[in-house]
């Protein structure tokens, strides 16, 4: 009952994501290729993706196969992305895994990217699709946990693309310690936008991050906000209230009208990702000029 209620979950999710609504047949027939591709071929499968793009997919292999069936996973944060970065510009990807915002900033929209994935084996397959995609002269990858001081912290390893620090009263399997840094020890430079995807450590990431924040140069923050802050005691209003002491408001984006949200909180449109943005007036150029982006089939 269980696997027919999450394939039901599933579809469901498949044929509500803004591009397959407009081709729903289509999306059945991605979902059942890869259930039945994957499972024969067995192992690594490389996917190509958009314009030039290409990632690596394996079976159960949630943060990247999600990217497969709808075209962009998240879709109002990835459009975000495409449509805000330039050729030149220095994006940051905190919590990297495989690497698809990566990807998108630098095989897409031509940006520089410094990433950071602390989980080893999924920092070589960040390494990997990196590789693939001959961008070792526009992304640095560092093999870091990010948060308010350098030193080691314990990880868990076997979640996929939820893996997360452990908490001090929690009890996990396959814990690993990896080497932790703060963003500002780790920056040469502001970049222009930062995506944070840390299952509720971000606190500690922004502490180790004032000095990058104090910089007007940076003018976006994509930051995942789903309530896991709770694990470590932390309160997302004090997240809310640190951004808006350095000028960042919440928004929301609807990338086909290329629109910006104004909000009063955190996002809880359809996604736990909040958009944060200090200088609107640039962003909305950004956003009016950016070119054309296809992805399966749909223009954003």
């Amino acid at each position: 009952m269980n696997k027919l209620f999450n394939l039901s979950a599933i579809i469901k999710h498949l044929l509500n994501h803004p591009l397959n609504r407009p081709n729903k047949m289509a999306a059945i027939a991605r979902f059942l290729k890869w259930q039945l591709g994957s499972r024969l071929i067995g192992g690594e499968i490389i996917y190509h993706w958009l314009d030039n793009a290409k990632i690596i997919a394996s079976p159960g292999e949630t943060g990247v196969t999600g990217n497969i069936y709808c075209g962009l996973a998240e879709f109002e944060d990835m459009a975000f992305v495409l449509h805000v970065l330039r050729e030149g510009d220095l994006f940051v990807d905190i919590g990297a895994n495989a690497g698809a915002y990566t990807l998108l900033a630098s095989s897409v929209a031509g940006a520089k990217t410094t990433c950071f994935e602390p989980v080893p084996a999924t920092y070589a397959r960040l390494l990997a699709n990196i590789r693939l995609n001959d961008l070792q002269e526009k992304v640095v990858a560092l093999n870091l946990a990010l948060g308010r001081s350098k030193g080691k912290i314990h990880f868990s390893s076997d979640q996929d693309c939820m893996n997360h620090v452990i908490a001090a009263d929690e009890t996990s399997e396959n814990v690993i310690s990896v080497n932790q840094s703060t963003l500002d020890e780790e920056l040469d430079s502001a970049p222009l936008c930062i995506k944070i995807d840390v299952e509720g450590y971000e606190t500690p990431t922004l502490q180790g991050a004032l000095n990058t924040l104090k910089n007007k140069g940076l003018c976006a923050v994509i930051m995942e906000l789903n309530g896991s802050a709770n694990r470590y005691g932390y309160d997302e209003g004090e997240i809310l209230a640190l951004m808006s002491s350095y000028g960042f408001k919440p928004y929301a984006y609807k990338p086909f009208e290329r629109k910006l949200i104004n909000l009063k909180g955190k996002n809880t449109i359809g996604t736990n990702n909040t958009l944060f943005i200090r200088d609107r007036a640039l962003i909305q150029r950004r956003i009016k000029t950016a070119r054309s982006i296809k992805a399966h089939g749909v223009s954003i």
